[in-house]
């Protein structure tokens, strides 16, 4: 279940409670699902509750109630917990995530696309300069993947420039374009997305060091690991089809699962706020869970261990990682290669 799956699960439960008359509110349009900021806090956190109290004339924490109800009895929901002023805590079932894995490996390099911005067209830009060029391409990428066609021009929105002296535009694109030919298409795509529009890239040499340290390094070696796990898979006969019953039930394993669900909606946010940014960054965070996943729940089996379903789940988890570790960065125009 992604999140956008789950944003409609809830409006849907809000209509049914409307319907009922267990709430007498207008049912709102969209209703936000977001990652909660700590663990412990479920899958996912909505304030639908806290939205619709004041429409509704009720406390926020006993809206929830009237949600959390329904919204237990929902398929793929495992437990909805109120938390705070009335948020709902939501923990997905093990049988979602799984149907997570099976929708990223059956879509491919289509998963993150939807229609979420179809009304929207493509944007046009007047700005010059080498990061200006390539934000516009990159959020047009955005806006396609998220449904959004050729249409009437739309202007890309820039940010407000900064107090303090500003790098004069000549000065600036030339010194983007010589740190290009320094560093090669990728690293420079990757140094003049991956900070916000407000702040100055760096076009440093270290962006070409293959260490932790180096944000794009880790991204692109998480994608080439799970591209080897798959590899001596093969050679160890292992078969990653095999079935498990409900197999991922550790936190890295949960952690890995919830960011690959949350794809989708960080590319219609990236291109509806033309913030190419939130890509790079999910990539990251994504990275760095599928290596701690890596670590502490091994894909393979290790010395005279014999392959299982468990292995052959988390293979599948690696494999749905590589694809989206490879969708985010070909959305950037960064290539993902198998082999580093």
């Amino acid at each position: 279940m992604t999140p956008a799956e789950l944003s409609r699960t809830v409006l849907a439960t809000v209509r049914r409670a409307v319907e009922a008359a267990e709430l007498s509110v207008a049912v709102p349009e969209r209703v936000v699902v977001q990652r909660p900021p700590r663990p412990g806090c479920g899958d996912y956190a909505t304030n639908v509750a806290l939205q619709l109290a004041g429409p509704a004339g009720r406390p926020p924490r006993e809206v929830a109630a009237v949600l959390a109800r329904r919204l237990a009895k929902e398929p793929g929901i495992a437990q909805v917990e109120i938390a705070g002023a009335g948020f709902l805590n939501i923990t997905l079932s093990a049988r979602a995530y799984g149907d997570v894995v099976r929708q990223v490996r059956q879509q491919r390099a289509e998963y993150g696309h939807g229609d979420g911005l179809r009304d929207e067209a493509l944007v046009v830009t007047g700005e010059t300069g080498c990061r200006a060029a390539l934000v516009a391409e990159t959020v047009n990428r955005l806006l396609f993947a998220a449904g959004a066609r050729p249409g009437p021009p739309h202007p890309l929105l820039v940010a407000e420039p900064q107090p303090g002296p500003q790098p004069q535009p000549e000065a600036e694109a030339g010194a983007e374009t010589a740190a290009a030919q320094r560093l090669g298409d990728d690293a420079t795509r990757w140094a003049l997305l991956r900070p916000p529009a407000e702040d100055v890239p760096r076009l440093t040499p270290d962006l070409l060091v293959q260490r932790e340290s180096n944000p794009l390094f880790r991204v692109r070696y998480a994608h080439a690991r799970t591209r080897a796990l798959l590899r001596n898979a093969h050679d160890l006969d292992v078969d990653i089809e095999q079935p498990a019953r409900n197999p991922y039930h550790h936190p890295a394993e949960t952690e890995l699962l919830g960011l690959i669900a949350d794809f989708p909606r960080v590319v219609e946010t990236a291109a509806r706020r033309r913030a190419p940014d939130r890509v790079a960054r999910h990539l990251e965070r994504l990275a760095d869970a599928f290596l701690r996943f890596h670590d502490e729940c091994p894909p393979l089996p290790r010395g005279e261990e014999k392959p299982s379903p468990v292995h052959a789940a988390r293979l599948r988890l690696a494999d749905a990682s590589g694809v989206v570790l490879a969708a985010g960065l070909h959305l950037l125009g960064i290539t993902a290669p198998d082999h580093l």
